[in-house]
Formats: C-alpha cells, structure tokens, sequence
C-alpha cells in the first residue's frame, strides 16, 4: 500500500544503572524462557563443543598452580633443591600462561556465537514487529517496545556474551577443587565445606533485597526516561507554553525516587562483596587453624596445607562470582521472557476468508450497515452504509472525533469491523488478501512522515522500482520538485530526523507526491492538504484533481472550501451519517454542513 507508516558498565556481574539491564525481577517461567533462548544457540552446537573444551581445560589448569605450588613446598623449599624449584616454577608459569590463554579463547568464541544469537533475535523480533496489528501500537507505547528491542535484548547480552563461561567455569572449578581437596586430605575437605552453606544462605538472603531493589529502580528509571522522551520530543510546545519549570519539577521528582531506589538497590548489592569477603577469610582461617593442628600431629604436610588454603581462596572465587551473576542471570531471563511476550503477540493475518483477486480495479466502494467499535461495548461507527461509485470524489466531514478517519481505517482494514460489509468493486475486503488490498490503496495522513533519506528516496517509498524520472515527474505533479530544486543537493538532499529542515508544508508536498508516484486505484487523503498555505492549496487542488481524476477517491477535510467539487459530501455525526449531497445542496438545507461552513467564515473552531 502506498501509505505513510504512523510514528508509531556498571558493577560487575551485570547490575548496573542507566536502565541497561531492563526488568531485574523474576521470570514467570524461567525454564521455558531458558528452553527457548537455548534454541537460538542450536546452530552452532560444534562452536560450543569447543568452548566448553577449552572452559573445561582451563579449569584444570587453574588447579595445577596450587598443587605444584605445595610440591614446591614440600620436596623442593625444604630441601633447597634450587635446580628442582626452577623446573617447578617453570611449571607453574607454563600452566598461568596457558590458563589464560585457553580463557581468552573461550572467551573469544562465546563472544562470536552470543552475537550471532541475538543478532538472529533482534531480527526475529524486529520481523515480527512489522507484522503486529495498529491495534498493538495503540495499546504499547513507543518507549516500551524501544525498552524490550534494546534495554532487554542487552539484558540478555549482558549474561550470555558475558557470564555464561565464568558461570560454567565457576561451577567445574569448584567440583574440580573439592574432588581435589578429598583426593589430598578428607578431614580438611570437609571442614571446608562447612562455610559453603553459610556463604551459599548469606547470598540468597541478600539477593531477595538486591532484585526488589532493581526492581524498584527500573520502573522509575522507565518513567523518568518516559519524562525525558516526552519532553525533548516536544520541546517546542514546552517552550510556548512555558511548561519548563513544571517539567523539571516533574523530572526532580521522578530523579529523587530514581536516587532512594538506587542507594537502596545499590547498598545491598553492595554488601554482597564484604559479606562473601569475610566468608572467604573465615574459610581460609578454618583451613590454617585444623590444618596447622594436623601438622602439628604430623598428619599432614606444610605444602598440603599452603596447596588448602589457595585451594580454599580459589572456592571462595567462584562462590563470590556465582552470586554477583545471580542477579544478571535473572535479569538476563526476565528480559528475554519479555522479548518472547512480543514474539508470541499474533501477527496481522495477511489471509482472506475467501481468496480472490480484482484484476481490474475500478473503484466501486460499499459500506453496508456497518458496525465497529474500537473497545467491546463502545461503537464508534453506527450501522453505516455508504455508496462511492467509480471516479467519485467522496468528502468526509463533521466535528472531530465524529468517525470520519475510523471510515478510512476500517476500509484499510486496519481494524476488522464488527458487523455489516465493506466491499471493493462487489468483493467484500474480508475475501481480498491484506497486502492485495492495501496495494490498491494510496493514503496521505495528517501526520506525515519522513525518514532520514534523501527527497528522492524519500518520495520513492510510494514505488520502490520507480525510476528517477518517475520520481521527478510525481513531485512535478505535487508540486513540490520547484523547492526540492533550491535544496543544497536537490532531490539527493538528506533529511533530518523527521524531516525537520523542511516546513510542514513542504513535508506534505512530498508526502503527496510519494501517494502520487504509487497510482493508487483508490485514493485517500486525511487532512492532506491542512497543513499547506491558501496560495499553495490552490495549486495542490489542481494537481490532487489531475490525480483523483478516474480514481475513486475519499477526501477529510476540515477545510470545508477544499471539497467544493466533491461528488459527494457525507457529513458525519457521532458514528452517523446524518447528512449527504453536493456542497450546494448542504448548503440550502442548513443542516450540520452549513453550521460547521458558515463556522468557518466567521472565525469560530469546530
């Protein structure tokens, strides 16, 4: 259809401020999340192989260091064999370097695959997107899908790219390092393990306040940044209105509970650090304690005791480090559960009841008693029946909010209608395919917009194979192509972001001469021409006649001079046609049409 789209590192361990992390509360069902994302990463199964590979082998390696650490103790220091402790050393060194190497490989290849993963999320997701019915726009507001595209997409970023390997690693250093301590001393091993539960208690305890408290913090960090969207992008009414100061009063506000829930989120995150800290000293005072008392007793050797104690800091490592990862982990699903929310919103189904194509459009549109409300239990449009005939120029008008522009969303199918028909040449647009009928269609909103292209591409949107000819000839129409000719660079001028080096009339122009390089069998114009000067509707009005010639074509306006030569004028009221006929004929009768024109005149607002 030729139709203009509605404008519709912190801490570590992935907490962090600025909104990065999306919803840190809970999945509602992180298994079937956690199922679902794993099936993003199904294609590259042999690269992950090779990445738990090298975790597994350089969490090997992490053991060896403190092992020969204790050799070196015992056989080499106390006997003061130089040569011995030099071959040992080097050992220890070999075993460092090749640890960190087979980590940055590890690390190098999960960082490959997690973007191939979510580049193919972020595409999926976008995809879907584009197929989502107007409905869904309506009700989720811009900054929130922008929130799940980006802030949650990273939330995922940030544990997969990130933590899955340490997550891993952490966990088979510490089966690697208990199976060790067992093999070297039980009696030490298990009064090891008598600190775990105390650690392991101590990090589920502070991490209940620590998800309540990111949880508060992202809802008022959505909010302010709601307050920050909506004010920049209106900028210009805050001005004129002279709203500043009650917009930084809204912002101060929302600022100051953004602050209370960061100190409060923060803090115990915070203490999660000391706390596991001490645990960690505790473990290794245990350790030095029955173990200086074994030596003493001659059960144990000084290297087995020093190999405990680094042993005993290398668990502390990974449990420090499995708790800082809690908290992103549960981000990481909450954010992707609220991805797979969008995914699984239906799409805008493209199928028709009865499929059927028009070869020939000749323009013949019928509304039948039709009935639609945009809520159950609300009706907008009241058992509406209008006849356009080929060629006919059809001028919807009434006070706002009457329904004149819900006419034309029903008849894009937009929106599905409630009761009655709505048929195209004798073939109801339930039996036509979405995209068949919208290809018939040329539509100029109220609203335009334009993307940060070139004017060319810009107007090319309506035809996407015309030629620069073509292009050129559609603005000659619209009479836009003598001012795209005074831009610095012409048709290959770039525009702005929403097109705001141009004026709002010009914006139109080219809106209308993209509808006009699309040939539409129908046309559509809302308010088209509202925002273009007396002087400049004059000539547009010649050109959109040139246009609307042969083509059946539906016409708001609020302007009621605009649709003098309207074949028909339907006057809407409530839902309701409550009157029809040529301008003239409204006029005699003095009925709604000629309150709302004489209106005009003397200056008084719709």
């Amino acid at each position: 259809m030729s139709a203009q789209p509605s404008p519709g590192a912190g801490m570590r361990g992935g907490m962090r401020m600025g909104g990065g992390i999306g919803n840190i509360a809970r999945a509602k069902n992180p298994r079937g999340t956690l199922a679902r994302l794993v099936m993003y990463f199904g294609d590259y199964r042999a690269r992950l192989y090779v990445v738990g590979v090298t975790i597994v082998v350089y969490t090997l390696l992490g053991l060896v260091g403190p092992y020969l650490m204790g050799v070196a103790l015992d056989r080499y220091i106390a006997t003061k064999d130089a040569e011995g402790l030099a071959h040992i050393a080097l050992l220890m060194l070999a075993a460092f370097l090749a640890n960190n190497l087979f980590q940055g490989i590890s690390s190098w290849l999960m960082a490959g695959i997690s973007q191939r993963a979510l580049k193919k999320l972020r595409r999926d997701l976008f995809r879907h997107v584009q197929t989502l019915p107007m409905g869904f726009f309506e009700r989720t507001s811009s900054g929130e899908l922008m929130s799940r595209l980006t802030n949650d997409i990273d939330a995922v970023n940030q544990a997969v790219a990130q933590n899955v390997t340490s997550l891993l690693a952490s966990v088979l250093s510490m089966a690697g390092i208990l199976v060790a301590m067992f093999v070297l001393d039980r009696w030490l091993a298990i009064a090891s393990l008598l600190v775990v539960p105390i650690m392991m208690w101590f990090t589920r305890f502070v991490a209940v306040f620590t998800r309540k408290g990111f949880t508060e913090l992202q809802k008022h960090l959505g909010r302010l940044n709601g307050i920050m969207e909506e004010s920049i992008g209106a900028q210009k009414i805050v001005t004129v209105f002279r709203r500043n100061e009650s917009v930084l009063e809204k912002f101060r506000t929302e600022n100051e509970n953004v602050y209370r829930a960061g100190i409060y989120a923060n803090t115990y995150a915070l203490l999660l650090m000391p706390l596991t800290t001490v645990l960690g000293n505790l473990f290794v005072i245990v350790l030095a304690g029955l173990g200086g008392w074994l030596a003493l007793q001659g059960l144990v050797s000084v290297g087995i005791i020093a190999t405990f104690i680094n042993y005993g800091q290398n668990f502390v490592a990974p449990l420090r480090q499995l708790s800082n990862l809690y908290n992103t982990l549960q981000a990481a699903l909450a954010g992707a559960e609220r991805v797979f929310e969008i995914l699984d919103t239906p799409s805008e189904s493209d199928d028709a009841r009865a499929p059927r194509k028009l070869p020939a459009v000749r323009g013949e549109v019928r509304f039948d008693h039709v009935t639609f409300g945009y809520r159950p239990g609300t009706t907008v449009i009241d058992d509406m029946s209008l006849e356009a005939k080929p060629g006919q120029i059809v001028a919807l008008v009434g006070p706002t909010g009457a329904g004149k522009t819900t006419i034309i969303n029903l008849l894009t199918r937009f929106y599905e209608i409630d009761r009655g028909t709505i048929a195209i040449d004798g073939t109801d647009i339930r039996d036509l395919k979405k995209s068949d009928l919208r290809r018939m269609l040329g539509l100029v909103l109220q609203d335009t917009y334009l993307f940060g292209a070139s004017v060319m591409e810009n107007i090319r949107y309506g035809r996407l194979d015309a030629t620069d000819d073509d292009v050129i000839r559609a603005a000659q129409m619209a009479d836009a192509d003598h001012f795209i000719r005074q831009l610095p660079d012409g048709y290959q001028t770039v525009l702005s972001e929403r097109a705001g080096n141009l004026s709002q009339g010009q914006r139109q122009l080219l809106a209308i001469a993209r509808t006009l390089l699309a040939q539409p069998s129908i046309l559509i114009l809302d308010e088209a021409t509202s925002s273009i000067d007396t002087r400049t509707e004059a000539r547009i009005q010649r050109s959109l006649l040139r246009l609307m010639e042969g083509r059946t074509s539906f016409v708001i306006a609020h302007r009621l001079s605009t649709i003098r030569d309207a074949d028909q004028v339907l006057v809407v009221d409530a839902g309701k046609i409550v009157e029809r006929g040529t301008h003239d004929t409204l006029l005699e009768r003095h009925g709604l049409y000629h309150q709302l024109y004489t209106s005009q005149f003397k200056g008084h607002a719709l």
